[in-house]
């Protein structure tokens, strides 16, 4: 059938004639226009560190890089299941200054980092370092969309807790170089407005330590296939069901 027949009957079926079937195509073509469809919402996954600054050193001698890639590779997967579009930084290995990562993408709607922790050498000295383990979630009043970002390390904050997991207190430690004032006590929430990634996202945007991989405990607990997808999981929902909102 040609396309002048197939639209006729189109047409006919529903009871349209003459001016009316030929501006038809038109009018829904303006209809389209007027409602179109929804754009999945877009978050930035960023990995910290890279090779070769590849942040904090793990009991085991594994750097943070490579827990950071294992686990943004997880949140990517599922944050696309999840129908949202993600676009990777840091992912690939190259240097990148921390004031690029949060502006390579300015469209998106949130941008995430994601870190494991450490904490100061003097306690690991002291042979401190089994006494912190969990996570933290990072915000700062510099990012032009504080309350947005907020909501979001909510939302991820909720998840992880939901999952098992329990946030550590050790960055709100009255030492110099810590000492980083809760938002959110129970979510593990906290300020910290010098944090480059965070001041400079021209979106909302939010910064997670999954775990203490200087604890060996948590160290071998972060390393398993099983932890990284309840994380991953976890982060990824939060992340999603913010974004929708």
């Amino acid at each position: 059938m040609s396309r002048t027949l197939a639209r006729r009957a189109w047409c006919a079926s529903l009871f349209l004639a003459g001016a009316a079937c030929a501006a038809a195509p038109v009018m829904a073509a303006a209809a389209a226009a007027a409602h179109p469809a929804a754009q999945p919402a877009h978050v930035v996954v960023d990995t910290g560190h890279t090779p070769k600054r590849p942040g904090a050193t793990g009991a085991s001698g594994r750097v943070e890089y490579l827990y950071n890639l294992d686990l943004t590779n997880a949140i990517a997967r599922e944050l696309t299941l999840r129908g949202v579009r993600v676009s990777r930084v840091a992912a690939d290995g190259k240097e990148i200054a921390l004031t690029e990562r949060a502006t390579r993408v300015p469209g998106a709607d949130f941008f995430l980092s994601v870190h494991h922790d450490s904490m100061q050498q003097h306690y690991i000295d002291a042979g401190r370092q089994r006494e912190f383990a969990g996570f933290a979630i990072f915000v700062s009043t510099r990012n032009p969309r504080y309350e947005e970002s907020l909501r979001c390390a909510r939302a991820i904050g909720e998840q992880l807790l939901a999952a098992g997991e329990k946030p550590s207190e050790y960055h709100a430690e009255p030492i110099e170089g810590e000492n980083r004032p809760f938002v959110d006590r129970r979510l593990g929430i906290h300020r910290y407005d010098g944090l480059a990634v965070l001041r400079t996202a021209p979106m909302a945007a939010v910064l997670v330590e999954a775990g203490v991989i200087v604890n060996p405990d948590e160290e071998a607990r972060l390393a398993r296939p099983d932890t990284i997808e309840t994380l991953a999981g976890a982060v990824a929902q939060g992340a999603a069901a913010c974004v929708a909102q």
